[in-house]
């Protein structure tokens, strides 16, 4: 049996409606495509093998070659998870002659990469 850490969760002691709070957090709510689109980013990038592809192009561009070797993975595979980050307009390529080579997609990755890795790896 895993050893599960308990975590304690402070909870009202009193039911209490803040109106004020309420509009104010609604009026600022993205509408629900919007929510939806960011828990489909979320998703995509809760895969790990994703996500290992993702750390590896922020390190350096790449080739479908490159990365298939790097992960011991077929080149059909690689393409497969670029094509759906590639969909998600989390990475871009470019071609040099019949070479094909991918890197994050904008510096919003970038960050997105950064600031995941920073809260994982705090204290």
């Amino acid at each position: 049996m895993k050893n599960l850490k308990t975590i304690d969760i402070e909870v009202c002691g009193q039911t209490v409606i803040h109106p004020d709070i309420i509009q104010q957090v609604k009026s600022k709510m993205p509408d629900q495509e919007a929510v939806k689109n960011l828990a489909e980013l979320f998703k995509i990038l809760g895969d790990p093998t994703r996500t290992r592809i993702l750390y590896a192009l922020y390190d350096s561009e790449m080739c479908v070659c490159d990365l298939a070797a790097l992960f011991s993975m077929s080149q059909s595979s690689i393409s497969h998870q670029l094509r759906v980050l590639k969909q998600a307009k989390l990475v871009k390529y470019r071609k040099e002659g019949k070479m094909v080579f991918y890197t994050l997609a904008d510096n919003h990755v970038i960050t997105i990469f950064e600031q995941a890795f920073q809260h994982v790896n705090e204290g």
